[in-house]
């Protein structure tokens, strides 16, 4: 099975992620980015809403450099994307 090459920074997300044991969450890189699997079930809402501080929470144990990261939440239905650490292009884009 061909695994994709991560950078640090990537792999320690998802180890973070993983080590969090949340029942149902498939986590694996998608290029750069961190792409999550939820169950059908998982309130997106409630998830987005939660997200930046549930991530400056964890971030506290990952002392590597800040890299720009793409985490994509997906429970089957729909998805959304949230951006750590974006880029200049990142907020340019946004104005």
């Amino acid at each position: 099975m061909k695994q994709d090459i991560m950078n640090n920074y990537q792999q320690k997300w998802i180890n973070t992620l993983k080590n969090a044991h949340v029942n149902g969450w498939e986590i694996k890189p998608q290029g750069d980015d961190i792409f999550v699997e939820m169950p059908h079930v998982t309130d997106l809402k409630l998830i987005r809403d939660n997200l930046p501080e549930t991530l400056a929470l964890m971030a506290l144990d990952i002392n590597l450099p800040k890299e720009r990261l793409k985490f994509i939440f997906h429970n089957g239905y729909e998805q959304f994307e949230y951006l750590l650490n974006p880029a200049v292009e990142d907020l340019e884009q946004g104005g």
